[in-house]
């Protein structure tokens, strides 16, 4: 039902009329130095793909490389974290494989189910849609500052806080109310995220950067130029699918681009649906923040205002 070409967040096979298999992968090296943090992170990251599109997570398998010379506590740490958020996934840990590398890299192969009919893709959005965030964004800058030690204690708590939370209640949140699109910010940042639904829909869309929310501390660091480098790749590659229609500040324009991890749902509402899907995050205890519109049909660059 869904595979490469729509740039989706997992592929989705059809299993039966009640039952649509949902399958992703996704695993990537430290960016905190707590093992069993890291474990949660990566696992969280991947799980989070199923929920984008509205499913369930039901198996998970560990993808694990690690050096055979290193001491395996810190492997059992890292196996460990992740096995919490899938068990609060309410997904089970069914193996995994292993391989010796001499960096360390962790995360999860994950199958989900889905109704055939309710899957949530990123290519559904519609002129009129108002667009949601339910993670501020900013942990690629707070990761960047971590490694560099220059984090502060609140800063990192946060950061830790919003990238070990399952977008879980956000996912739920969405089915009950109905919503358009739906997809998760993660490694090519806000604009590309966007990119890809409003692109994969065929809309036009703008948002707003003062209502873009930030994680503490992340204007401060990306003043310091504490910047993923992998923000500056996203912008190149974006460079003809953004236009800024007025000033906007140099950091916050970085920002746009940061990669983000295990960041939040974006999603594409009806804007009549709007005052429900808050209502609804908020008694699910789910951040939910308006960030943009859908102005029209047929794709031309995201507009940015400030």
């Amino acid at each position: 039902m869904i595979g490469i070409e729509s740039r989706d967040d997992a592929a989705v096979l059809k299993l039966d009329e009640e039952k649509a298999l949902i399958q992703t992968i996704d695993f990537f090296t430290p960016m905190v130095d707590d093992p069993f943090i890291f474990g949660q992170i990566a696992a969280t990251n991947a799980l989070n793909d199923v929920y984008a599109m509205g499913g369930t997570p039901i198996l998970a398998l560990n993808v694990v490389c690690f050096p055979e010379c290193a001491d395996l506590q810190v492997l059992r740490s890292i196996l460990d974290g992740g096995l919490s958020k899938v068990l609060e996934a309410g997904a089970l840990l069914v193996g995994g494989h292993t391989v010796d590398d001499n960096e360390p890299k962790y995360g999860l192969a994950v199958s989900g189910l889905v109704h055939p009919q309710k899957i949530i893709a990123n290519n559904g959005a519609q002129p009129g849609d108002l667009l949601f965030l339910t993670k501020p964004l900013g942990n690629g800058v707070i990761a960047t500052s971590i490694k560099a030690e220059m984090a502060s204690g609140e800063a990192y708590k946060e950061a830790i806080k919003w990238m070990s939370m399952l977008n879980r209640e956000g996912s739920q949140a969405m089915i009950e109310v109905g919503v358009n699109a739906a997809t998760d910010i993660t490694g090519f940042g806000l604009m590309g995220h966007l990119y890809e639904m409003a692109w994969g829909s065929d809309v036009q869309v703008e948002v707003f950067a003062e209502q873009i929310p930030f994680m503490e501390g992340t204007l401060e660091y990306a003043g310091l130029g504490l910047i993923p480098g992998g923000a500056y790749n996203n912008r190149d590659y974006l460079k003809d699918k953004v236009e800024y229609a007025g000033d906007i500040d140099p950091l916050i324009r970085d920002l746009l681009f940061s990669p983000e991890t295990a960041g939040g749902l974006l999603i594409a509402v009806a804007e009549k649906k709007a005052g429900e899907l808050l209502r609804v995050m908020e008694k699910r205890g789910s951040f939910c923040n308006l960030l943009g519109r859908v102005r029209s049909e047929h794709f031309s660059p995201i507009r940015v205002h400030p």
